[in-house]
């Protein structure tokens, strides 16, 4: 799950949190009472991300009440929202990072909500990543525990992918990866993700596997040949150690992914621009003036219609 996505989700989660809060006040005593002002009052600061004040009103919500669980990972957020990875050695900074995990643990550990119990471990994760404290080590136990709550959930598996990838343990990524594709194997997402680090890895033949096994699993999406298509185009454009023999191949099958996208959807204009591209090359490796012109006249007219769908988008927008 991307951090847009936590971040949305834990929104969500405060927003019903607090609108349960508003009710049945008269049960709770004086200190529950202040908990639940300082709670809501947090939840209105953190929603116009002001965290500083977020984290302070959510302190007195729990110093008035421990046992209020689904305060801490709001707490931990807001401290991990203060934090500044551009300052770490600061003594100040540092310590609102560490109170970020802190939190973050314990929300894991407490909030009654399985989700949210879920999302403290994958910003815990985080918080030890390449961006915050850099300690994959500390990473790998959290995800590994992820795996045994949810050990049929890909996400976790790429997690941990991503830790190993991160410290140069390949091998293990690939297994990791290799496992998320077993326990979901007709998750495009999972061929996708896959092929990325292949590609980061600089094996093209696996990359382009992936890609196509992605594509085959949503027969009626073009968008996952046009991929394919684009990562053709790449390669035989940027790559000047190909033989003209593979280039040669790697245009054709980049012409042949953008048509099974453009016979998903004629109009679907990032193929057509491709199909051009990829026709111009193919026209540049031609030594026959009359098939080479004939192929930059096919381009032409892929690009024409591209830029008349793309203008016909635009005023519909508008």
């Amino acid at each position: 799950m991307t951090r847009m996505r936590r971040t949305s989700a834990a929104a969500v989660a405060l927003a019903l949190g607090l609108s349960v809060a508003a009710t049945g006040c008269g049960k709770y005593s004086w200190g529950s009472l202040k908990a639940q002002k300082a709670w809501k009052d947090g939840g209105t600061y953190y929603k116009s991300s002001d965290w500083k004040n977020a984290a302070d009103r959510f302190e007195i919500a729990i110093a008035n009440d421990p046992n209020k669980a689904e305060v801490y990972f709001y707490l931990g957020n807001s401290y991990d929202n203060l934090y500044k990875p551009s300052r770490a050695g600061e003594a100040d900074n540092d310590a609102l990072i560490q109170k970020a995990i802190e939190n973050y643990q314990k929300a894991s550990e407490r909030d009654p909500k399985p989700d949210m119990r879920k999302l403290a471990l994958q910003y815990l994760v985080a918080a030890y990543g390449p961006d915050k404290l850099n300690a994959p080590e500390k990473a790998e136990p959290i995800v590994l525990k992820m795996i045994e709550i949810e050990p049929n959930e890909p996400s976790n598996y790429f997690a941990l992918a991503q830790i190993y990838e991160n410290g140069g343990r390949y091998e293990d990524a690939e297994k990791a990866l290799i496992k998320a594709q077993e326990v979901k194997p007709n998750d495009p997402l999972v061929y996708t993700t896959i092929s990325g680090f292949y590609n980061r890895q600089g094996d093209f033949p696996k990359t382009i596997a992936a890609l196509q096994k992605a594509a085959e699993l949503e027969p009626k999406n073009p968008t996952g040949w046009q991929l394919v298509a684009t990562y053709y185009w790449e390669k035989a454009y940027k790559d000047h150690r190909l033989s003209a023999a593979e280039q040669k191949d790697y245009i054709q099958k980049g012409i042949d992914a953008t048509d099974k996208a453009l016979a998903l959807n004629p109009d679907y204009s990032e193929a057509l621009t491709y199909k051009n591209l990829l026709l111009r090359m193919q026209g540049n490796a031609e030594t026959d003036m009359a098939k080479r012109a004939a192929l930059y006249k096919q381009a032409d007219d892929l690009r024409n219609r591209a830029i008349e769908l793309n203008k016909k988008r635009t005023a519909g927008a508008k």
